[in-house]
């Protein structure tokens, strides 16, 4: 099936069919996201569609992901708490390293105005913390494999923790600042040998090898964790 790449949702699988009127995408199962369009249809107008639909395509993958469940003392990302409080007026706010969320005594961390108040104070907090810390050690370890990229973006709304376009750009999931360093590790190795071997094939694993005597253990591991917020 044909797919078209795109930097921040990665690879979009995409259907022709005679029964399409117009172009759509949709989230998969798995989290990512396929186009269906009219046979003769020029790719250009679902390029279109998407540059105009971010922001809801970030919600729709957010949503099909397994809902992040937050308490009281919980750590968030690398350098940051959460502290629940009772109080009149229900707000998220950040004091120093430390995110404060109030609550009424009828509402729970579940109710839909603190989630959404929460999961924007954390999406700002592990952006943060991602640019400070990502492209220095994307640096460090590119170094030691002999890797060349041409730039890295961060990302919050894919189903994936990165990916490396064929034009050398590493895209990285904010998310991974929820990981051990170990496993951040293991993905930006992962991601990186995308710049020698655009596949998965024995010869991608054993550049992954190299670098991670472990990987095998820490795939494993990975399929445990999801990149949602």
């Amino acid at each position: 099936m044909p797919s078209i790449h795109d930097e921040e949702f990665g690879t979009i699988t995409v259907r022709r069919s005679p029964k399409s009127r117009q172009v759509r995408i949709r989230v998969a199962p798995n989290g990512t996201l396929r186009a269906s369009m009219p046979p003769y249809t020029p790719l250009i107008f679902l390029k279109r569609l998407l540059k105009s639909s971010r922001d809801e395509l970030r919600e729709m993958i957010q949503s099909s992901l397994p809902q992040t469940e937050y308490y009281d003392g919980q750590q968030i990302g690398k350098r940051h708490t959460l502290l629940v409080r009772q109080g009149l007026k229900p707000s998220v706010t950040k004091r120093g390293q430390t995110i404060v969320a109030v609550i009424t005594g009828e509402q729970s961390l579940r109710s839909p105005e603190i989630i959404k108040s929460l999961r924007e104070m954390v999406i700002k907090v592990l952006k943060s913390e991602a640019k400070d810390y990502l492209p220095k050690r994307l640096e460090q370890i590119a170094k030691e494999m002999d890797c060349a990229y041409e730039r890295v973006r961060f990302s919050h709304a894919s189903s994936r923790w990165g990916s490396c376009s064929s034009t050398g750009t590493i895209s990285l999931n904010i998310a991974l600042m929820k990981l051990p360093f170990h496993l951040i590790d293991y993905v930006i190795i992962h991601e990186l040998a995308h710049t020698k071997e655009m596949n998965h094939s024995s010869d991608f694993w054993s550049i992954v090898g190299q670098f991670d005597a472990h990987y095998k253990v820490h795939r494993k591991e990975m399929a445990d964790e999801t990149p949602s917020i």
